[in-house]
């Protein structure tokens, strides 16, 4: 081991920040993939920070990510084989591990899990409440309905893992530091070029910043967003049981807040209160390391004796310790990972909310690979931290998400709920009319979204979540009928829009863009972005407002992705430059067979289809209004998209309404939004497709102009896609037949009695009358039209088994009719 004094290497190909398990797992990976020059600093000691006090559970069930199964199963396989690798132990034992079904709904929502989990390689089996007393026999199954047994995952020693895999490390020739600070980073030219400490500075290729509880303020030193907070966590260890069962499985009851094991002959009772206490909102101390916090009895109390009466013995043994550390919670319960959109190459790997050590070797493979190729090689969607913005770094909103997030963790996982705190930091100028109309509002990337409408505000309430049809589906209902018949309003003003300028915008974004999005002045194109493999980076509108000015509209969920990705992709040469105009602009879509007759009420501007045909684009006057009115839809329908000054946009929609009163308008939300869009197989960016995926697959051809003037990036790539034969994926709708079912996320579809796919979204078409989606396929052979009418096709809906419709084409309008009509 390195000592403090030691010389610390001039240059690193790498530097990682932090020798806890997320640390020392890249650091791993790193070296196993025979990258050179990496050096991994820690500021107190190897597992100091939170790693050494983790509960250490190795659980594959649980989650409907891909990605993050994958990586639990990866993570449960190398703790596995280390030991013969390393000669140091990680401490795994595979006990097993059960969860706990205690009512109706909890019960549903493992079923779900189950099928996904099995889908991707978790042996997982369903288990009666007798069952569960045989393995654990210190637990009450009175009222517990089933049970979701995992027989090979268990546990692991925290510190013995991440050890084994610092030697590891070194073997592979990693450098480690210890009682090494980072002070700070070295920057040049928009990109990180070293560290600084005050052992001296490191020049580096590439920083990985794996601070835990102090990735936050350690990324604020050189304005990189990174809002983990941590919390208050608890698990009590008893004294020890004479005659304790041998070998008995990790159970956990999330409607009893607990998770229990066997720890040195006594048991671990482990929390996770419905309401946390967030610790050190400020700043955590540099030198809290090994640190515990003084427990909150009278706050735990309560929850400790519910989570006890699950195992009855525990109210009759001693109390050895009651233990409260540290973790950091993210605001959405994901983790933090990616390349930060304020600076290239400064990788995150942070805010993992509970599972560390579960996901620690899988989040090491997928960042060494980042790091090394350029590409994760895994759908990181959802984590990325682009997704993330910098009002969620304000102390009062982490003081109050964290309280939620923390207790999200064993709350049931109901398909239509929202976080409910730090709320409102986001609000639409016609928020007030929106909500004066009955619109019950959920968080859509911190923007208050309208989900839906009631027919007054007293009625826009949820007061309990179900996994099958909620009271307010009537008025989804009418809302999605109306867009099909009649014209709708929906406010979409949380969308992403930028203005790419400068003379060479045209050529840069016909670069960066797979479509040719440098065509005449005043028309709107729908293009992809790829990298170089040939992969959906993002989904994108680009609308041509002059030759040298350009409208780039991006989904909510990749805002600073996308603009970081436009802006890096700009080369230093070209005169062409990136705003981002979100707030400038309100967006109103109105949609419908008669949203033409509704415009044209208000406007002088020809909208007949030969002076205004679908993709046209140009500012018409509504009332005292200038707007730029775009002849698109997402919905499936003829439709309007209008881009309002933020300070016309109150009066635009005044105007709008009062016109459509004649024509009966209809408010409509985002679960109208979601059922259409299903309907007609638009796609989104983060759900339906993601990085992983390339055009091709996604059914995005079209949007690929190999034949355009100059190159663009992924053409290479896209052209051997094309040679390469015919597609063994393809993205596809699937139509519940049956129409009571509902579909979410995660459902596995099988042709002919085998495993297909799994839906990516799920809503519920009203129009085509039963539960629409979109998965895709993975097979073997060539997917096409024979290959889908050749099969008998399933789909498993919370353990029973629906028949099914599948089409490549979609189910709702596939000649267009009705949009360009």
């Amino acid at each position: 081991m390195e000592k403090s004094e030691t010389v610390l290497p001039g240059h690193a190909r790498v530097i990682i920040i932090g020798g806890g398990i997320i640390g020392c797992s890249i650091a791993y990976h790193l070296g196993q993939m025979g990258c050179k020059e990496v050096v991994l600093l820690e500021k107190d000691e190897l597992t100091s920070g939170t790693t050494w006090h983790a509960a250490g559970l190795m659980v594959t069930f649980g989650s409907l990510s891909e990605t993050a199964t994958q990586m639990r199963i990866y993570g449960r396989d190398l703790y596995t084989r280390l030991e013969e690798e390393t000669g140091l132990s990680t401490g795994f034992t595979p006990v097993g591990f059960i969860e706990a079904a205690a009512n109706r709904d909890r019960l549903e929502e493992y079923r779900r899990v189950a099928a996904f989990n099995r889908y991707c390689g978790v042996d997982v089996h369903e288990i009666s409440p007798k069952e569960i007393k045989d393995l654990f026999p210190l637990a009450r199954v009175d009222d517990l309905l089933a049970g979701f047994y995992v027989k090979e995952d268990g546990r692991v020693n925290p510190v013995d893992a991440t050890m084994a895999l610092a030697r590891g490390a070194r073997n592979f020739g990693v450098k480690i530091f210890e009682k090494t600070a980072v002070t700070g980073l070295i920057k040049k030219n928009g990109a990180v070029a070293g560290v600084k400490t005050a052992f001296g500075n490191i020049q580096a290729d590439a920083v990985v910043n794996c601070a835990g509880m102090w990735a936050r303020q350690l990324g604020a030193v050189d304005g990189i967003n990174i809002p983990n907070q941590a919390a208050e966590h608890y698990y009590l260890i008893t004294e020890e049981l004479d005659n304790i069962p041998k070998n008995m499985p990790v159970l956990e009851d999330p409607s009893h807040y607990g998770y229990y094991r066997e720890e040195v002959g006594g048991l671990m009772i482990g929390l996770f209160e419905p309401r946390c206490a967030p610790w050190k909102i400020g700043r955590v101390p540099e030198d809290f390391t090994f640190g515990e916090i003084a427990p909150d009895w009278d706050r735990m109390g309560p929850f400790l004796e519910k989570a006890m009466s699950r195992v009855p013995v525990t109210m009759a043994l001693g109390v050895k310790k009651f233990f409260c550390g540290p973790e950091s919670f993210t605001p959405d319960l994901q983790a933090i990972i990616g390349e930060a959109p304020e600076l290239k190459n400064y990788f995150v790997t942070a805010g993992l909310n509970s599972v560390g050590i579960i996901m620690g070797p899988g989040l090491g493979q997928m960042m060494a690979r980042w790091i090394m190729t350029g590409n994760p090689q895994a759908d990181i969607t959802g984590f990325n931290m682009a997704r993330l913005h910098t009002f969620q770094n304000n102390p009062e909103y982490r003081r109050h998400r964290t309280v939620e997030s923390l207790g999200m963790v064993y709350q049931c996982h109901y398909p239509y709920q929202s976080m409910k705190t730090a709320r409102g930091a986001k609000r639409s100028a016609v928020y007030d009319r929106l909500k004066a109309k009955g619109a019950y509002f959920r968080d859509v990337s911190g923007w208050e979204g309208a989900d839906w409408f009631a027919p007054t505000p007293q009625q826009a309430v949820i007061e309990k979540h179900a996994w099958g049809r909620e009271p307010w589906f009537g008025f989804w209902e009418a809302e999605h009928r109306a867009a099909r018949e009649n014209v709708v309003l929906m406010d979409m003003s949380f969308m992403p829009k930028f203005l790419v300028q400068g003379k060479d915008s045209g050529k840069v974004l016909n670069y960066i863009c797979a479509n040719h999005v440098n065509g005449p002045a005043g028309r709107i194109t729908y293009t992809t972005c790829l990298n170089k493999d040939g992969q959906v980076m993002a989904d994108l509108t680009v609308t041509k407002l002059s030759p040298d000015r350009f409208f780039v509209v991006v989904t909510d969920t990749i805002h600073r992705h996308a603009l970081a990705w436009i802006q890096r992709h700009i080369p230093d040469t070209s005169h062409a430059f990136v705003t981002d105009m979100t707030s400038a602009y309100a967006q109103l879509n109105i949609q419908g067979p008669k949203s033409r007759d509704l415009l044209q009420s208000v406007t002088d501007t020809d909208l007949s289809n030969i002076a205004f045909p679908f993709r046209h684009a140009q500012k018409i006057a509504i009332g005292y209004g200038r707007v730029l009115c775009v002849r698109i839809t997402y919905v499936g329908e003829l439709g309007y998209e209008l881009y309002i000054p933020t300070e016309q946009a109150v009066h635009v929609y005044d105007t709008l309404v009062k016109a459509g009163k004649p024509f009966d308008l209809t408010h409509a939300g985002l679960k109208a939004l979601g059922s259409l869009r299903l309907e007609k197989g638009y796609r989104d960016y983060g759900h339906d497709m993601d990085n992983t995926d390339d055009p091709y697959e996604a059914g995005l051809g079209f949007t690929v102009r190999l034949d355009k003037p100059g190159d663009f990036i992924g053409k290479k790539a896209c052209i051997a896609k094309k040679a390469a034969g015919p597609l063994q994926r393809r993205l596809a709708q699937v139509l519940v037949k049956d129409p009571e079912p509902l579909l979410h996320h995660g459902e596995v579809i099988f042709r002919n009695g085998k495993p297909a796919g799994y839906v990516r979204s799920g809503s519920y078409g009203y129009s085509l009358g039963g539960a629409v989606g979109l998965f895709m396929i993975e097979a073997d052979e060539p997917v096409d039209g024979v290959y889908v009418k050749n099969g008998i096709w399933e789909i498993d809906i919370a353990g029973k088994t629906c028949p099914a419709a599948v089409s490549l084409t979609p189910l709702y309008d596939p000649e267009m009719k009705r949009v360009k009509g």
